[in-house]
């Protein structure tokens, strides 16, 4: 029997609507080919939601994507408020509000290399290869949630942590790391933090709960040189939300372009799935855009949201397909690609659905 599920597809800012137009293609026709029906919504969020509605995430957004089984996400962002730090409006206040009342607070970012793609990264390709690292960013808590004070001369930003948020994310994080590779790195500031040292107290109490995966905690200093100088030594990486956000975009140029790399935010309903590349306003309308991301978190709707793992690997190796043969987006691309088979998003888009 076919799953019958409702997407929301939230296109949001910048390159957003044509990332995701392929990613909802490429649901379109696995759910065809498996028997599975997706039925699918669209809404507004962020500056195209600000221009539409005087706010980032309206009401009926929200709503809608409350009613639905999964979100596909473009991204968020425009250049207007990035040099305007005055602005009390602003796109990226509609994603921090909807991961808060949709209860995200677990973001996966998987970092998964393509052998084909092993010279597009600023690293050499014997450090990188056989990298496959799955990072837990806590993503509800911590300093960007945290009381914000300022005046003329003075800012503060507290940082803070509860029990229990430490301890779902590290069990989601373990539960992961049980079905992988048994390893899991927890990444805090405990020698400093107070915030930390209540991370890593957490983290060591569920650890016994999971005798069989081997714990490993790091600094986040550390982390950050080791990921760089040996990424094959991860398996899953558990951390808080700064230290998450900055570790996961440079693991992302281990995989070479921030084009290539999906993630999703779940917690214990609808999932929300999102390419990180953000909103790149500079080739946005221009068929620039690499599709790939949105199309691999649509292999992580399917595998974490639906629990279709078949699937999901039929999309990541339809993926792998294309790269196989050689086609490549412009940031993917070097100077050995050919040139003929350097493509737009749609042709992009298209190859996979071929290949599919």
């Amino acid at each position: 029997m076919g799953l019958s599920k409702k997407i929301l597809v939230i296109p949001g800012d910048g390159i957003g609507a044509e990332v995701t137009t392929w990613g909802k293609a490429v649901l379109e026709k696995i759910g065809t080919d498996f028997g599975h029906t997706f039925t699918f919504d669209e809404a507004l969020m962020g500056h195209e939601a600000i221009e539409a509605t005087g706010t980032s995430l309206p009401d009926e957004t929200l709503a809608k994507a409350k009613a639905s089984d999964a979100i596909l996400f473009g991204a968020v962002g425009h250049i207007k408020y990035d040099n305007d730090p005055s602005a009390k409006v602003r796109p990226e206040q509609g994603l921090l509000k909807i991961r808060k009342e949709l209860g995200l607070y677990a973001n996966l970012r998987p970092i998964m290399l393509f052998d084909e793609l092993l010279d597009a990264s600023s690293l050499k390709p014997e450090v990188l290869k056989g990298t496959d690292i799955l990072f837990f960013r806590e993503l509800t808590g911590d300093v960007y949630f945290g009381e914000k004070k300022r005046t003329e001369d003075f800012a503060s930003d507290l940082m803070n942590y509860n029990r229990y948020e430490v301890e779902r994310i590290a069990i989601k994080a373990y539960e992961a790391a049980k079905v992988r590779g048994k390893k899991l790195c927890s990444v805090d500031k405990a020698n400093v933090l107070e915030t930390s040292r209540l991370w890593r107290e957490v983290v060591q109490e569920v650890a016994k709960r999971y005798p069989d995966v081997e714990t490993e905690h790091m600094f986040v200093d550390n982390a950050a040189m080791q990921l760089v100088k040996n990424p094959k030594k991860f398996d899953v990486v558990v951390t808080a939300n700064l230290f998450g956000d900055i570790l996961t975009d440079e693991a992302s140029q281990i995989a070479g372009s921030m084009g290539m790399l999906a993630s999703a935010s779940i917690g214990d309903g609808t999932g929300f799935f999102e390419p990180i590349h953000g909103s790149a306003h500079d080739i946005a309308g221009q068929d620039k855009a690499n599709p790939l991301a949105s199309i691999l978190s649509v292999a992580l709707m399917l595998e974490i949201g639906f629990g279709l793992k078949e699937e999901a690997k039929k999309v990541t190796s339809a993926v792998d397909k294309a790269l196989k043969a050689g086609y490549r987006t412009g940031d993917i691309a070097d100077s050995k690609t050919d040139k003929s088979k350097i493509l737009g998003t749609k042709a992009m888009g298209q190859k996979v659905l071929e290949y599919l």
